[in-house]
């Protein structure tokens, strides 16, 4: 059977700021709130010397959005709130709800680690306040973060953050506090990023921009890593433990590559991809272990398939789909949980659509965002302004994997809901994927008559 794998624009917002981290709320009753992060640099007057020219300073904005992925004609984001911030390098929501909220971390350059809980506005909608902040060190930004919390569970919640100082610091949250528990010294340059095993949340991973990715057990505390890597050949700015599969562990760096790894043996990586950008961001997809979210800076945003490398089968990760219509560093990226139809609903009046290629179909092709380096991003609509689903075939179907286990691929489809955003043209995408088995059947073969 051949799949089909297409995707399509929603909606464009700019954020006017830099942008560089998006993460959609993972708690199921909030799975409509998306947040955005920004990050501008801003300097001195030209007209100033060397000598009395301030520090540049660093601004962010981080921005709320509502979703609603099933309207037919409008689009899906409204923007519910706009906070003026320190610059933000990283945003993460807390997996479970802490005193009965939503909890955003923000990874600053001020240094701090800021807290902001969810709250209901009387107006109906959601809105962040600040909670709690915590600041890591003089003279430092902080770079990134990650929850405890990664598989849902609520016990001793705990985040840890990397900083340019090439330093780590595991923090530990209280009823009305956040208090670093230790700090230590990882690598010898920015510490690019730090991440829980979501299986064993004793266990911290980091990558620094000295082209190493360390490991450490907060048990036996942090002069020693439990093991030091030097695979990747330049710096290691992504780490995500897969929350599905225990030792599972994806990494991505400015060498262009994804790395997927067994922490039981970090001596060799289970595969290497080639993705052809510096590899700022991985997520894995919330419910399907294999799939793998990939911003690539230099070369947009692609969904890769890692089931043969899981098992052991030694090959590079096949790219299921790309996203190729920023035009700026692919910086931030992120899946919804947020349910989706595989296509817009259909009027009353008339039966549902069925799949049908440009040529049969008398649609009409719609830009729907036209970008200066010439790449369009279509939809194909009916008279009446209705999505008509397009029969994009794959080359070379036969080695690109379904996403399903064998015994549910004849009757499953797969419709995603992304959030991507990019650095200096300052905008942010939401895009839906579509993967599906092809409808089309082979005509029967006539039969002849001896």
């Amino acid at each position: 059977m051949g799949w089909q794998s297409r995707t399509r624009t929603l909606q464009v917002f700019d954020t006017e700021l830099s942008a560089d981290t998006v993460e959609w709320c993972p708690l199921p009753q909030f799975s409509h709130v998306l947040a955005c992060g920004t990050y501008q640099l801003q300097k001195g007057d030209e007209k100033e010397t060397a000598e009395n020219c301030p520090a540049p300073s660093r601004i962010g904005r981080v921005y709320l959005f509502d979703c609603n992925p099933q309207t037919s004609f409008i689009p899906p984001l409204t923007e519910t709130q706009r906070i003026d911030t320190p610059a933000i390098l990283d945003l993460k929501w807390c997996h479970v709800l802490i005193s009965e909220r939503p909890v955003l971390g923000m990874a600053t350059a001020s240094g701090e680690i800021q807290l902001y809980k969810l709250m209901d506005s009387q107006q109906g909608t959601c809105g962040l306040e600040n909670e709690l902040s915590t600041g890591l060190g003089p003279d430092r930004l902080a770079l990134s973060l990650d929850w405890s919390t990664g598989r849902g569970e609520s016990s001793d919640v705990r985040v840890v953050s990397s900083d340019s100082s090439g330093s780590l610091t595991a923090l530990s949250l209280g009823e009305a506090s956040l208090t670093a528990v230790c700090q230590w010294k990882a690598h010898d340059f920015e510490a690019w990023i730090a991440a829980f095993s979501y299986w064993d949340t004793q266990i911290v991973y980091s990558g620094g921009d000295d082209c190493k990715l360390k490991g450490w057990d907060l048990r036996m505390g942090s002069s020693t890593p439990t093991f030091t890597s030097k695979r990747h050949t330049m710096g290691v700015c992504s780490i995500h433990s897969n929350p599905h599969r225990e030792h599972i562990l994806a990494t991505g760096s400015y060498d262009e590559n994804v790395l997927l790894w067994d922490g039981r043996n970090m001596k060799q990586p289970l595969s290497e991809t080639a993705v052809g950008g510096g590899v700022w961001r991985l997520k894995w997809h919330p419910t399907q272990e294999h799939l793998l979210l990939a911003a690539c800076m230099h070369n947009d945003f692609h969904i890769l398939h890692c089931q043969k490398a899981m098992e052991g089968q030694d090959a590079p990760c096949p790219v299921l789909a790309s996203y190729i219509l920023h035009n700026s560093l692919a910086y931030g990226a992120d899946w919804s949980r947020l349910p989706l139809s595989n296509s817009a609903p259909p009027s009353p009046q008339e039966p549902p659509q069925t799949s049908v290629g440009f040529t049969e179909s008398g649609g009409h092709l719609r830009i729907q965002y036209e970008s200066p380096t010439a790449s369009f991003d279509t939809t194909l609509e009916d008279d009446s302004g209705r999505y008509i689903p397009e029969q994009c075939s794959l080359p070379e179907k036969s080695s690109v994997p379904d996403p399903f286990t064998s015994h549910a691929r004849d009757s499953q489809s797969l419709s995603c809901l992304m959030a991507t955003c990019s650095f200096y043209d300052h905008m942010m995408h939401v895009w839906r994927w579509d993967w599906s088995p092809e409808d089309k059947q082979k005509p029967s073969e006539p039969v002849l008559s001896s």
